[in-house]
């Protein structure tokens, strides 16, 4: 048995994805794509726990951690109390955050129409379908866990 990564989903899909991220941050002039996740989450000027983050992302509480701490040391995240839980705090974006959240959305956009533009408007229904199966099928395998 051999791996071919020109077949494999998993290897593809995160081949895309860094390719997204790479595009996105050359627009936005050195800046990093790796707050994305808490960028859509908080986009609406919510504020949230970072466990609620993390599960969001899909990453583990260690990776949020230190994603927020970064955005907090570079002014995009403020945390406050959680009046619901002294242990915990709720993380919202500040207005340096709300922009920056703005200019990473207009790049995604621009972004994921030069990934789609390869697509016929039938294929980019498609496609977006396939990846919807796919994603569900994950996360049923991750809470099957």
């Amino acid at each position: 048995m051999s791996y071919v990564r020109e077949t494999s989903a998993g290897y593809l899909t995160n081949w895309a994805a860094r390719l997204f991220a790479r595009a996105i941050e050359r627009r936005l002039a050195g800046g990093n794509s790796g707050p994305m996740p808490v960028f859509f989450a908080l986009q609406d000027g919510g504020a949230m726990t970072q466990k609620e983050l993390a599960l969001l992302a899909a990453v583990e509480q260690p990776t949020m951690a230190n994603t927020l701490n970064r955005m907090e040391r570079d002014g995009l995240v403020q945390r406050t109390p959680d009046p619901n839980d002294r242990r915990s705090a709720r993380v919202s974006l500040t207005p340096l955050g709300l922009e920056r959240a703005r200019a990473a959305f207009v790049s995604a956009i621009e972004v994921n129409g030069i990934a789609t533009d390869a697509l016929q408007p039938e294929e980019r229904e498609q496609f977006y379908g396939m990846l919807r199966r796919i994603i569900a099928a994950l996360e049923r395998d991750a809470g099957a866990q």
